[in-house]
Protein backbone atom coordinates (compact mmCIF):
# COMPACT_ATOMS: atom_id res chain seq x y z
CA UNK A 1 0.00 0.00 0.00
CA UNK A 2 1.40 3.52 -0.78
CA UNK A 3 -0.77 6.30 0.70
CA UNK A 4 -2.38 9.16 -0.34
CA UNK A 5 -0.28 12.23 0.06
CA UNK A 6 -3.38 14.98 1.71
CA UNK A 7 -1.52 18.30 0.41
CA UNK A 8 -1.67 20.72 2.87
CA UNK A 9 -0.15 23.44 0.36
CA UNK A 10 -2.70 22.98 -1.85
CA UNK A 11 -5.38 22.87 0.74
CA UNK A 12 -4.06 25.92 2.28
CA UNK A 13 -4.56 27.97 -1.19
CA UNK A 14 -8.22 26.80 -1.34
CA UNK A 15 -8.82 27.81 2.30
CA UNK A 16 -6.97 31.43 1.67
CA UNK A 17 -9.10 31.25 -1.77
CA UNK A 18 -12.57 31.12 0.51
CA UNK A 19 -11.64 33.53 2.81
CA UNK A 20 -10.30 35.89 0.10
CA UNK A 21 -13.72 35.60 -1.58
CA UNK A 22 -15.78 36.20 1.44
CA UNK A 23 -13.60 39.47 2.79
CA UNK A 24 -14.24 40.69 -0.54
CA UNK A 25 -18.35 40.41 -0.01
CA UNK A 26 -18.12 41.94 3.21
CA UNK A 27 -16.18 45.37 1.50
CA UNK A 28 -18.91 45.43 -1.34
CA UNK A 29 -22.10 44.48 1.06
CA UNK A 30 -20.98 46.02 4.12
CA UNK A 31 -18.31 48.38 3.88
CA UNK A 32 -15.97 46.11 6.56
CA UNK A 33 -12.62 45.36 6.36
CA UNK A 34 -11.27 42.53 8.58
CA UNK A 35 -8.07 43.44 10.34
CA UNK A 36 -5.27 41.22 11.89
CA UNK A 37 -2.84 43.06 14.48
CA UNK A 38 0.38 40.96 15.11
CA UNK A 39 2.61 41.84 17.93
CA UNK A 40 6.38 40.74 18.33
CA UNK A 41 8.43 41.09 20.93
CA UNK A 42 12.58 41.18 20.25
CA UNK A 43 14.30 39.89 17.02
CA UNK A 44 13.94 36.23 17.42
CA UNK A 45 15.05 35.32 13.78
CA UNK A 46 12.04 32.36 13.25
CA UNK A 47 9.50 34.91 15.15
CA UNK A 48 10.51 37.24 12.61
CA UNK A 49 10.03 35.24 9.38
CA UNK A 50 6.74 33.84 10.53
CA UNK A 51 5.24 37.48 11.19
CA UNK A 52 6.44 38.63 7.91
CA UNK A 53 4.68 35.66 6.23
CA UNK A 54 1.80 36.41 8.52
CA UNK A 55 1.29 40.04 7.31
CA UNK A 56 1.92 39.05 3.91
CA UNK A 57 -1.00 36.40 3.10
CA UNK A 58 -3.35 38.90 5.43
CA UNK A 59 -2.46 41.19 2.74
CA UNK A 60 -2.80 38.88 0.07
CA UNK A 61 -6.60 37.80 0.84
CA UNK A 62 -7.70 42.11 1.52
CA UNK A 63 -7.41 42.00 5.17
CA UNK A 64 -5.64 44.86 6.69
CA UNK A 65 -2.15 43.90 8.34
CA UNK A 66 -1.22 45.84 11.72
CA UNK A 67 2.58 44.62 12.88
CA UNK A 68 3.69 45.74 16.11
CA UNK A 69 7.41 45.30 16.46
CA UNK A 70 8.85 45.85 20.04
CA UNK A 71 11.85 45.63 21.52
CA UNK A 72 13.14 42.97 23.39
CA UNK A 73 13.09 44.63 26.86
CA UNK A 74 9.60 46.35 26.71
CA UNK A 75 8.11 46.00 29.78
CA UNK A 76 5.00 44.18 30.81
CA UNK A 77 3.04 47.18 31.78
CA UNK A 78 4.27 48.62 28.36
CA UNK A 79 2.82 45.18 26.10
CA UNK A 80 -0.49 45.02 28.54
CA UNK A 81 -1.24 48.86 27.06
CA UNK A 82 -0.92 47.84 23.40
CA UNK A 83 -3.05 45.11 24.14
CA UNK A 84 -5.69 46.58 25.96
CA UNK A 85 -5.34 49.48 23.07
CA UNK A 86 -5.83 46.88 20.35
CA UNK A 87 -8.75 45.18 22.34
CA UNK A 88 -10.73 48.84 22.11
CA UNK A 89 -9.64 49.70 18.44
CA UNK A 90 -12.66 48.55 15.84
CA UNK A 91 -10.46 47.84 13.01
CA UNK A 92 -8.63 45.15 14.78
CA UNK A 93 -10.69 41.69 14.97
CA UNK A 94 -7.95 39.55 15.22
CA UNK A 95 -4.73 40.06 18.16
CA UNK A 96 -2.34 37.72 17.83
CA UNK A 97 1.10 38.09 20.12
CA UNK A 98 3.90 35.94 18.98
CA UNK A 99 5.56 33.24 20.86
CA UNK A 100 7.87 32.56 23.03
CA UNK A 101 8.00 35.97 25.03
CA UNK A 102 11.03 36.98 26.35
CA UNK A 103 11.61 35.14 29.53
CA UNK A 104 10.95 38.70 31.63
CA UNK A 105 7.00 38.42 30.48
CA UNK A 106 4.67 36.31 31.41
CA UNK A 107 3.21 34.52 28.57
CA UNK A 108 -0.25 33.38 30.49
CA UNK A 109 -1.08 37.12 31.57
CA UNK A 110 -0.04 38.54 28.32
CA UNK A 111 -2.25 35.77 26.45
CA UNK A 112 -5.36 36.83 28.77
CA UNK A 113 -5.36 40.22 28.00
CA UNK A 114 -6.53 39.55 25.13
CA UNK A 115 -10.00 40.04 24.47
CA UNK A 116 -11.36 36.70 23.82
CA UNK A 117 -13.12 37.48 20.99
CA UNK A 118 -9.97 38.99 19.05
CA UNK A 119 -8.15 35.17 20.49
CA UNK A 120 -7.07 34.04 16.90
CA UNK A 121 -5.04 31.98 18.55
CA UNK A 122 -7.49 30.38 20.43
CA UNK A 123 -5.13 30.41 23.66
CA UNK A 124 -6.99 32.93 25.92
CA UNK A 125 -8.39 30.40 29.10
CA UNK A 126 -11.88 31.79 27.90
CA UNK A 127 -11.76 29.77 24.41
CA UNK A 128 -10.28 27.06 25.84
CA UNK A 129 -13.15 25.86 28.32
CA UNK A 130 -15.35 27.18 25.37
CA UNK A 131 -14.30 24.53 23.44
CA UNK A 132 -14.15 21.84 26.02
CA UNK A 133 -17.87 22.22 26.97
CA UNK A 134 -18.94 22.10 23.19
CA UNK A 135 -19.75 25.67 22.78
CA UNK A 136 -18.98 28.58 19.92
CA UNK A 137 -15.02 29.58 20.63
CA UNK A 138 -12.13 30.64 18.57
CA UNK A 139 -10.18 27.59 18.02
CA UNK A 140 -6.60 27.14 18.20
CA UNK A 141 -4.91 27.53 14.16
CA UNK A 142 -2.57 24.12 13.53
CA UNK A 143 -5.76 22.08 15.27
CA UNK A 144 -8.63 23.62 13.18
CA UNK A 145 -6.56 23.01 10.44
CA UNK A 146 -5.73 19.56 11.23
CA UNK A 147 -9.55 18.80 11.38
CA UNK A 148 -10.06 20.33 8.26
CA UNK A 149 -8.14 18.30 6.29
CA UNK A 150 -9.64 15.24 8.18
CA UNK A 151 -12.83 16.17 7.39
CA UNK A 152 -12.20 17.05 3.60
CA UNK A 153 -10.40 13.68 3.35
CA UNK A 154 -12.82 11.36 5.07
CA UNK A 155 -16.33 13.52 4.93
CA UNK A 156 -17.71 11.83 8.35
CA UNK A 157 -15.19 11.67 11.15
CA UNK A 158 -18.31 9.92 13.34
CA UNK A 159 -17.50 6.83 15.24
CA UNK A 160 -13.64 6.76 13.88
CA UNK A 161 -11.03 5.82 16.41
CA UNK A 162 -8.57 8.37 16.86
CA UNK A 163 -5.40 8.60 18.42
CA UNK A 164 -3.73 12.17 19.49
CA UNK A 165 -0.21 11.58 20.65
CA UNK A 166 0.92 14.51 23.09
CA UNK A 167 -1.04 16.52 25.46
CA UNK A 168 0.49 20.29 24.74
CA UNK A 169 -2.53 23.23 25.45
CA UNK A 170 -1.00 24.28 21.74
CA UNK A 171 -2.20 21.19 19.78
CA UNK A 172 -2.81 18.17 21.82
CA UNK A 173 -5.55 18.86 23.66
CA UNK A 174 -7.58 21.18 21.40
CA UNK A 175 -7.27 18.48 18.74
CA UNK A 176 -8.44 15.73 21.02
CA UNK A 177 -11.51 18.07 21.59
CA UNK A 178 -12.38 18.37 18.24
CA UNK A 179 -12.05 15.28 17.22
CA UNK A 180 -14.55 14.21 20.51
CA UNK A 181 -16.65 17.82 18.62
CA UNK A 182 -16.92 15.37 15.23
CA UNK A 183 -18.08 11.79 17.59
CA UNK A 184 -14.46 10.41 17.28
CA UNK A 185 -13.80 7.64 19.67
CA UNK A 186 -10.59 9.55 21.05
CA UNK A 187 -7.50 8.45 22.49
CA UNK A 188 -4.76 10.88 24.19
CA UNK A 189 -1.23 9.27 24.34
CA UNK A 190 2.06 10.54 25.30
CA UNK A 191 4.92 10.19 26.81
CA UNK A 192 3.90 7.70 29.70
CA UNK A 193 1.57 5.88 27.95
CA UNK A 194 1.89 1.97 28.36
CA UNK A 195 2.00 0.00 24.79
CA UNK A 196 2.25 3.37 22.60
CA UNK A 197 2.95 1.29 19.46
CA UNK A 198 -0.26 -0.80 20.18
CA UNK A 199 -2.53 2.04 21.33
CA UNK A 200 -1.67 3.67 17.84
CA UNK A 201 -2.39 0.43 15.63
CA UNK A 202 -5.60 0.90 16.64
CA UNK A 203 -6.13 3.97 15.51
CA UNK A 204 -8.50 4.92 12.24
CA UNK A 205 -6.23 8.67 12.54
CA UNK A 206 -3.70 8.98 14.02
CA UNK A 207 -2.52 12.76 14.80
CA UNK A 208 1.16 12.79 15.75
CA UNK A 209 2.36 16.04 17.87
CA UNK A 210 4.61 15.20 20.42
CA UNK A 211 7.59 17.32 19.14
CA UNK A 212 10.03 13.70 18.90
CA UNK A 213 11.67 13.65 15.48
CA UNK A 214 10.35 10.28 13.30
CA UNK A 215 9.20 8.67 16.46
CA UNK A 216 6.31 7.31 14.62
CA UNK A 217 7.56 4.17 12.65
CA UNK A 218 5.20 2.07 10.14
CA UNK A 219 4.74 -0.61 12.68
CA UNK A 220 2.69 1.78 14.58
CA UNK A 221 0.19 2.64 12.04
CA UNK A 222 -2.86 0.20 11.55
CA UNK A 223 -3.12 -0.43 7.48
CA UNK A 224 -5.44 1.94 5.78
CA UNK A 225 -5.01 4.41 8.32
CA UNK A 226 -4.70 8.65 8.25
CA UNK A 227 -1.87 10.38 9.26
CA UNK A 228 -1.69 13.79 10.51
CA UNK A 229 2.36 14.59 11.24
CA UNK A 230 2.03 18.29 13.12
CA UNK A 231 5.86 17.68 14.36
CA UNK A 232 8.32 20.14 12.29
CA UNK A 233 12.17 19.25 13.33
CA UNK A 234 14.96 20.44 12.00
CA UNK A 235 17.56 17.70 11.55
CA UNK A 236 21.36 17.87 9.89
CA UNK A 237 21.34 17.09 6.42
CA UNK A 238 25.39 16.27 5.01
CA UNK A 239 24.30 15.07 1.87
CA UNK A 240 23.11 18.81 0.69
CA UNK A 241 26.22 20.19 1.87
CA UNK A 242 28.26 20.89 5.22
CA UNK A 243 26.20 22.75 7.35
CA UNK A 244 22.61 22.24 5.69
CA UNK A 245 19.58 20.81 7.38
CA UNK A 246 15.99 19.91 6.32
CA UNK A 247 13.11 18.90 8.59
CA UNK A 248 11.23 15.80 9.01
CA UNK A 249 7.88 15.11 10.94
CA UNK A 250 7.23 13.46 14.12
CA UNK A 251 6.65 10.29 11.73
CA UNK A 252 9.08 8.47 9.86
CA UNK A 253 7.40 9.24 6.23
CA UNK A 254 8.90 6.32 4.50
CA UNK A 255 7.84 3.92 6.80
CA UNK A 256 4.30 5.03 7.71
CA UNK A 257 3.96 5.94 3.97
CA UNK A 258 3.82 1.94 3.04
CA UNK A 259 1.29 1.26 5.41
CA UNK A 260 -1.18 3.96 6.14
CA UNK A 261 -4.24 4.64 3.33
CA UNK A 262 -3.04 8.74 3.59
CA UNK A 263 -0.24 10.92 5.31
CA UNK A 264 0.26 14.61 5.33
CA UNK A 265 4.25 15.13 4.28
CA UNK A 266 6.83 17.73 6.64
CA UNK A 267 7.01 20.19 4.69
CA UNK A 268 3.67 20.60 3.01
CA UNK A 269 1.63 19.21 5.65
CA UNK A 270 0.42 21.22 8.42
CA UNK A 271 2.53 23.83 8.05
CA UNK A 272 0.95 25.56 5.33
CA UNK A 273 -2.80 25.53 6.90
CA UNK A 274 -1.79 26.89 10.56
CA UNK A 275 -1.64 30.66 8.98
CA UNK A 276 -4.42 29.81 6.46
CA UNK A 277 -6.52 29.17 9.54
CA UNK A 278 -5.38 32.37 11.58
CA UNK A 279 -6.84 34.37 8.52
CA UNK A 280 -10.61 32.59 8.77
CA UNK A 281 -10.15 32.67 12.03
CA UNK A 282 -10.14 36.79 11.65
CA UNK A 283 -12.59 36.96 9.06
CA UNK A 284 -15.03 34.54 12.04
CA UNK A 285 -14.02 37.06 14.67
CA UNK A 286 -15.10 39.88 11.74
CA UNK A 287 -18.16 38.26 11.41
CA UNK A 288 -18.91 37.53 15.14
CA UNK A 289 -18.30 41.00 15.83
CA UNK A 290 -20.52 42.41 13.18
CA UNK A 291 -23.34 39.65 13.37
CA UNK A 292 -23.07 39.11 10.47
CA UNK A 293 -23.03 35.19 9.03
CA UNK A 294 -19.61 32.63 9.42
CA UNK A 295 -17.90 31.77 6.36
CA UNK A 296 -19.37 27.74 5.91
CA UNK A 297 -16.37 25.55 5.85
CA UNK A 298 -13.58 27.50 7.42
CA UNK A 299 -14.82 26.68 11.55
CA UNK A 300 -14.84 24.00 13.64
Amino acid sequence: MTAQIIDGKAFAATVRDKVAGHVARLKENHGITPGLAVVLVGEDPASQVYVRSKGKQTVEVGMNSFEHKLEIDTSEGDLLALIEKLNADPAVHGILVQLPLPGHLDEDLVINAIDPAKDVDGFHISNVGLLGTGQKSMVPCTPLGCLMMLRDHHGSLSGLNAVVIGRSNIVGKPMAQLLLGDSCTVTIAHSRTKDIQEVCRRADIVVAAVGRREMVTGDWIKPGATVIDVGINRIDAPEKGEGKTRLVGDCDYGSCAEVAGAITPVPGGVGPMTIACLLANTLTACCRANALEEPEGLTA
